[in-house]
This record gives C-alpha cells, sequence and structure tokens, in this order.
C-alpha cells in the first residue's frame, strides 16, 4: 500500500516530522557552558548544541518569548495574588506579563543610574 501524500499545509514542516529529540545526560558545568554560550548568542540552548556541533542552525524569525508551566494550584496562588479568579487564565496571564515588564525594568535601573553617574 502506497503511503498517502501530506496535505500542502504540512509538508513546511515535514522535516520536522522526521527529527528525533535527543537528550544528553551532562555534567552541571557542561550544561551551564551551554546555557551560557547560547545566552551571549542570543540562541536556544538546542540552537547552541547545534553549533557546538558544526551543525546547520535555521535562523527562522521566533517570537521572544518565556514559557512556565502552571497548575491547578499555581493559578489558586496566583488568583489570590491578583485577586483574581482562578478560572481566568487569560487576565491571570495578563498580570503575569505586567509583572515580568516590570522585574525587567526593575533590573535595568541601576545599570541605567550607574552610566548616568559615570557621565
Amino acid at each position: 500500500m502506497k503511503p498517502r501524500a501530506l496535505p500542502s499545509r504540512w509538508q513546511s514542516a515535514q522535516p520536522a516530522l522526521k527529527a528525533v529529540q535527543v537528550a544528553f545526560d551532562v555534567s552541571e558545568s557542561v550544561l551551564m557552558a551551554v546555557r551560557r554560550a547560547a545566552f551571549d548568542a542570543n540562541l536556544s540552548n538546542s540552537d547552541q548544541i547545534r553549533v557546538v556541533l558544526d551543525l546547520p542552525i535555521t535562523r527562522q524569525a521566533k517570537r521572544p518569548r518565556l514559557t512556565v508551566s502552571l497548575s491547578p494550584e499555581d493559578y489558586q496562588l496566583l488568583g489570590e495574588r491578583y485577586q483574581l479568579d482562578p478560572a481566568d487564565h487569560l487576565a491571570i496571564k495578563e498580570r503575569v506579563n505586567a509583572e515580568l515588564i516590570e522585574f525587567s525594568e526593575s533590573q535595568s535601573q541601576p545599570k541605567k543610574a550607574a552610566r548616568r553617574a559615570r557621565s
């Protein structure tokens, strides 16, 4: 029996369907070295491993984003923290996003003040 052709909208994903994710059990120092190099090069950990192995990386425009897994208990805690319904995941996500922006701005404040002081 001949395999069916993929629908045209899926054909661009065909190479990814053939890829196999490989995990490596490494020491903490190897893990940190790869993470640090990836951060410095603005790459994902996976892309940094590809650089180390001299494999091509596809620099597709990626949306910069952070991810975290939230359990129902986490939503309960965040709902209480933000005084929101724990079931209102979108509202909680918006508040978390605002808090991350606030965190980012607070991290850059001392650096800006130090630059002004040196000027």
